[in-house]
């Protein structure tokens, strides 16, 4: 049965004249962000310096804490950061290598920033990396994974869900398997968190990571740090700085890393994107994510059937349980079509390898799937687009 929560919509001000179906690359902006980052500058311009002390200090461990329930973690267990590739910088930064176990174990279909990351780290020589690759570009079956985590691994940085295909993969196996031979998961949940229940707690993962700008509508420049509670005060992070000190207003020299979870913090933080990040927060945190899994599984079946009707072909994963919230539908110069339906105020967008991603949100309506869905079968018939457009759209 359907949960209408399309009385949400008011709250996302681009859905009164755009069919927005991009929530997987960039989430709708709730109105409540214009409130809270008017409530950004007044802060600047009436409390000056007393601002750090009066809230901004605490801002990346608070709105952690709002993020933790739609991550399935307790208080104080979630820093926030600007972006995933620190967040994966850091944790490599506290796993020092040896020589008997120094591999690095990920699939080919990891978000190349993410793989970037991993591939500079190598080159330093004390890690070596192990990519198991996709045997057909679009998903990873589990068995691979398990096969290529054995006592040499050190870490298994690895999508919940894949970005470009929606493959949601099987966390608990991996993370099982990697514990039994005494490795770490790093599960970045980018493409999950706000529309797939994680419950990093009940899989005991090392660590999550991710970012507000997708399905959790929380905009740019606010990723995120699960730390398991075990390794708070175990690890010690090389990629650091002063919110790290347990007393950063002493200036002492020496670094001496704070209790708990702020010793993953390093740098000033950035005040602006959290303030923005907070709304999307809470709007998921009152709908539930439970009940967000439920629509989009209803809806992505919906679209699916909807591009069967129109002889479009689907490339995401048909059964729902290994699918996020994405459909993605192959056709030829999709990133022409995709600027044809952005002139359309159709917003979609285009990974080479998977076709037209489309990814509705709790705020988006049935009718706004058969339209979309309509409009790409009408570009593609007609031809009604600009062929030297090329490349793919945010």
């Amino acid at each position: 049965m359907s949960d209408d929560l399309t009385s949400y919509r008011e709250r996302f001000p681009i859905l009164a004249d755009t069919t927005y179906l991009v929530s997987h690359s960039l989430g709708a902006m709730p109105s409540d962000t214009f409130g809270a980052l008017q409530e950004y500058a007044e802060t600047w311009a009436t409390r000056g310096i007393r601002a750090w002390a009066e809230g901004w200090w605490d801002m990346p461990l608070a709105i952690g804490d709002e993020l933790a329930p739609i991550l399935g973690a307790a208080p104080r267990t979630v820093a926030m950061h600007q972006n995933v590739s620190v967040c994966q910088s850091l944790v490599l930064s506290c796993l020092p290598a040896t020589p008997e176990r120094n591999r690095i174990v990920y699939s080919d279909l990891e978000f190349p920033s993410v793989m970037y990351v991993h591939e500079a780290h190598a080159r330093q020589g004390d890690t070596e990396l192990h990519i198991v690759k996709s045997p057909d570009g679009m998903t990873v079956p589990v068995e691979l994974m398990l096969e290529a985590i054995d006592e040499r691994t050190l870490l298994v940085p690895i999508s919940h869900v894949l970005f470009k295909s929606a493959f949601l993969q099987d966390a608990r196996a991996i993370i099982e398997r990697a514990h039994e031979v005494g490795a770490m998961v790093l599960l970045d949940t980018y493409q999950s968190a706000g529309t797939v229940p994680i419950g990093v707690a009940d899989l005991d993962v090392d660590f999550a990571t991710g970012g507000s700008v997708k399905w959790l509508c929380g905009g740019p420049g606010a990723g995120y740090l699960y730390v398991a509670p075990r390794l708070h005060d175990v690890l010690e992070p090389t990629v650091t700085g002063w919110m790290a000190h347990e007393a950063p207003f002493a200036f002492d020299p020496e670094l001496t890393y704070a209790d708990g979870i702020q010793r993953f913090l390093h740098g000033s933080p950035p005040v602006p994107a959290l303030y923005s990040a907070r709304s999307g927060y809470r709007i998921i945190n009152e709908i539930g994510v439970d009940r967000i899994r439920a629509n989009s599984i209803r809806m992505t079946e919906r679209l699916i059937a909807l591009a069967d009707a129109a002889d479009l072909p689907v490339t995401s994963p048909r059964d729902p349980t290994l699918r996020g919230g994405t459909v993605a539908i192959g056709v030829e110069e999709g990133a022409a079509v995709v600027a044809e339906l952005a002139r359309r105020s159709v917003l979609v967008d285009f990974r080479p390898g998977a076709g037209i991603r489309m990814s509705p949100h709790f705020y988006n309506t049935d009718s706004e799937l058969e339209h979309a869905i309509g409009e790409i079968a009408d570009i593609v018939a007609t031809g009604s687009f600009d062929r030297t457009v090329a490349g793919a759209a945010y």
